[in-house]
């Protein structure tokens, strides 16, 4: 049993975060975003990560956030 309300449902660089952070916000839904190479930089340490993030949602809307999230992946690759 998972001891969080909350799941990871991507990773990945800055702008692809920011695409997805923008549909699941229009889709009612509220991520969270963990940025480990700027908390580390905000301490004072150096970070190898820089500009990689994670993308974080309540377990309530998981599965909703899931589709958006592949969607959007997707998408991204019909455009390379």
């Amino acid at each position: 049993m998972s001891t969080t309300e909350y799941t990871k449902v991507y990773n990945g660089n800055f702008i692809l975060i920011t695409r997805i952070k923008t549909e699941l916000e229009h889709a009612g839904i509220i991520p969270i975003i963990k940025d480990e190479g700027e908390s580390q930089r905000l301490a004072g340490y150096g970070s190898m990560n820089q500009g990689f993030q994670e993308v974080f949602v309540h377990n309530d809307e998981l599965d909703k956030a899931t589709e958006i999230v592949n969607r959007v992946k997707a998408e991204m690759e019909a455009t390379e």
